[in-house]
C-alpha cells in the first residue's frame, strides 16, 4: 500500500432556529445595531434556547446530517472527535455523549480543547490518525454553545457569540495530492489574563461567590485579543502560503475564524486576496468558536471544486493560533 492521506468526503452542519438580532440585544444591554456592525460586523446569531440541550445536541444534529449526506455506514466509523470549549459536562466527554446518541458501535471518541482553533488543530490530529494506517474513517465535529458562556449584561462581549456545529467525514486515500497538505500550529501560553472564564474549573470551583460575581462567563480584553488575532492569523496564513508556493493567484479560498469582520478583512489584505475568495458567515452566525470554520465549509460547499487550494486560519484563548493548507477533493454538492 502506498502513502496514505486523509480527505474530507462530506460536510454536515446545524444551527439552532432561534435568531438573536442586534435589535433584540439592544433591549437587553446598552448597545445598538450600528455599534455592533461597525466594530465586529455581526447582524444576528443563532441561540440554542431549549432547556436541557447542550453542545452534544448540536454536534449530533450536524453528524446525523453528515451521515445522511455521505451515506457512510455508521459501523465503519473508527473515531469521533468533538472540538469544543463548551462541553455538556466536566465529564464525561461531549464526544462520548454524541457517539452514544448516534449508536456508533466500533468507534472511540474524545473531546479536543483548543478554543477557537479546535477545528484546525483537530483536523491535523485526525489526519495523522488516518495516516498511521490504523484508522480509515473519522467524524470530526466543531461545536460550541457559546451562549452558555456569554454574559448578556456585558455589552462588550454579548454581541459576539452564537451557537452551532459543523461536521466533516475524513476518509483514507492514496491520492495524496488532496487533503491536508501542511499545518502550522502554535500555542504561546501567555494569553490567560486576556481571554478566559474566571470560575468553574479546578482553580476556582463554582460557589455562591463565583455565581454572585458573574465569574462563569467569557472574560475578554478586546483590544489585546484583537491585535493578537490580526497579527498571528495574518502571519500564519502568509507563512503557510509561502512555504507551499501559494499566491493570490492560486489560492482559491481562505477560511478565517469568524471572530470579527475587521480581523477577517485584515487577513485578506495581508494575502492580497479579494473578499470574493474569503468564506464569511459572521454576519448571520457570529462567533461560534470551534464551529466557525466547519460551518463556513458547510455553507460554501456548493462553490467548492476539486483541486481548490484552501487556507484555514484561526486564533483563540491560550493563546492558540495556526493555519492549515488543504486541497479540496471533490466538486461541491
Amino acid at each position: 500500500m502506498g502513502k496514505i492521506n486523509a480527505i474530507i468526503t462530506g460536510i454536515g452542519g446545524y444551527v439552532p432556529d432561534y435568531v438573536l438580532t442586534n435589535e433584540e440585544l439592544s433591549r437587553m444591554v446598552d448597545t445598538n445595531d450600528e455599534w455592533i456592525m461597525t466594530r465586529v460586523g455581526i447582524k444576528e446569531r443563532r441561540i440554542l434556547t431549549e432547556e436541557g440541550l447542550g453542545t452534544s445536541y448540536m454536534a449530533r444534529k450536524a453528524a446525523k446530517e453528515l451521515i445522511r449526506k455521505t451515506g457512510v455506514n455508521p459501523d465503519e466509523i473508527d473515531a469521533l472527535i468533538v472540538a469544543t470549549s463548551t462541553s455538556d459536562y466536566h465529564y464525561p466527554s461531549t464526544a462520548s455523549i454524541v457517539i452514544g446518541k448516534l449508536g456508533l458501535k466500533n468507534a472511540f471518541a474524545f473531546d479536543f480543547w483548543a478554543a477557537c482553533c479546535g477545528f484546525i488543530y483537530s483536523l491535523d490530529v485526525a489526519t495523522s490518525l488516518i495516516q498511521s494506517g490504523r484508522y480509515k474513517k473519522i467524524i470530526l465535529i466543531g461545536a460550541d454553545k457559546m451562549s452558555s458562556a456569554t454574559d448578556y449584561k456585558d455589552r462588550s462581549t454579548c454581541p459576539l457569540f452564537g451557537d452551532g456545529a459543523g461536521a466533516v467525514l475524513l476518509e483514507a486515500t492514496e491520492e495524496t495530492e488532496y487533503g491536508l497538505q501542511d499545518s502550522y500550529l502554535r500555542t504561546d501560553g501567555l494569553g490567560l489574563p486576556f481571554l478566559h472564564m474566571k470560575a468553574g474549573g479546578s482553580v476556582s470551583p463554582a460557589s455562591h461567590f463565583t455565581v454572585d460575581h458573574r465569574m462563569h462567563f467569557t472574560y475578554q480584553e478586546g483590544r489585546t485579543v484583537f491585535r493578537y488575532a490580526v497579527t498571528n492569523m495574518s502571519n500564519d496564513s502568509t507563512l503557510i502560503a509561502e512555504r507551499n508556493g501559494l499566491t493570490k493567484d492560486n489560492i482559491n479560498w481562505i477560511i478565517p475564524h469568524q471572530a470579527n469582520m475587521r480581523i477577517i478583512e485584515a487577513v485578506a489584505r495581508r494575502l492580497e486576496l479579494p473578499m470574493e475568495k474569503v468564506m464569511v458567515n459572521i454576519e448571520h452566525f457570529g462567533n461560534t468558536s470551534a464551529a466557525t470554520i466547519p460551518l463556513a465549509l458547510w455553507e460554501y460547499e456548493p462553490k467548492l471544486r476539486k483541486g481548490d487550494n484552501i487556507i484555514m486560519t484561526a486564533f483563540g484563548a491560550g493563546f492558540v493560533h495556526g493555519a492549515n493548507f488543504y486541497r479540496w477533493a471533490y466538486d461541491g454538492k
